[in-house]
Order: structure tokens, then sequence, then C-alpha cells
């Protein structure tokens, strides 16, 4: 009963289906690139970070098989960074081809997400 419901208001009023799934779009984009942004934050002051335990584990002559373990969990976390980079690439521009839907202009949902959009660079 429902679905057929659903289907005929799609049928009847396809630019209102469309714009509510547009809006969800829009909250799920903006959300993911909020996601991304923050884990490649977290991966690249963790190479920050990490590089300066290095530093001084070096210069305090720690245990060589720690030094060696450290880096490893160091070169890991570098190499997140492209990978985050990338993921975050693709999430702006799908978040950038919701943005350019006209209908949506006036929501909030689309402020929302242009304020995200424009709080984040690559």
């Amino acid at each position: 009963h429902y679905f057929i419901q659903s289907n005929l208001r799609k049928a009847l009023l396809p630019n209102m289906a469309n714009a509510s799934d547009d809006k969800r779009q829009l909250k799920i984009k903006s959300g993911i690139v909020k996601r991304v942004n923050k884990e490649l934050s977290m991966y690249e002051k963790e190479v920050e970070d990490g590089e300066k335990k290095l530093v001084e584990m070096e210069s305090s002559n720690q245990d060589p098989y720690d030094i060696k373990k450290f880096k490893e969990v160091v070169e890991e976390s570098r190499g997140m960074v492209p990978d985050s980079r990338n993921r975050l690439k693709k999430a702006l521009e799908d978040l950038d081809r919701l943005l350019e839907i006209a209908e949506l202009e006036n929501t909030e949902e689309f402020k929302q997400a242009k304020e995200i959009r424009d709080s984040v660079s690559l």
C-alpha cells in the first residue's frame, strides 16, 4: 500500500521526489566531506607528531628495534595521507555537482553543505 502511494507520488510530483532525494544526498555528501577532511587532518598530524617523536627517540639512543617499529607506524600513517586526499577530492567533486542544482539553493541543506564546502580545500 505504501509502495503504491510512494510510486504514485513520484509519478505525479517528480520534482518534489527529486528535490527530496537531492537534499538527502546533500546531507550525505557534505557529511562525507567533513569526515574525510577530519581523517586527512588526523593522518597529517600523526605523521608530523611521529616524525618529531622519531627524532627524539634517535637522539636519546633508544632501542633500535623500538625505533624501527615506530618508523613503520609513521610510514603507515604517511601512506594513508595520499589515499585520504584522493577520497577527499572525490567527495568534494560529488558535493560540488550537487551544489550546482539550482532548485536546492534556498534550502537549509544547501546552506549547510555550502558552508562545509567553503571550509574545506585541497
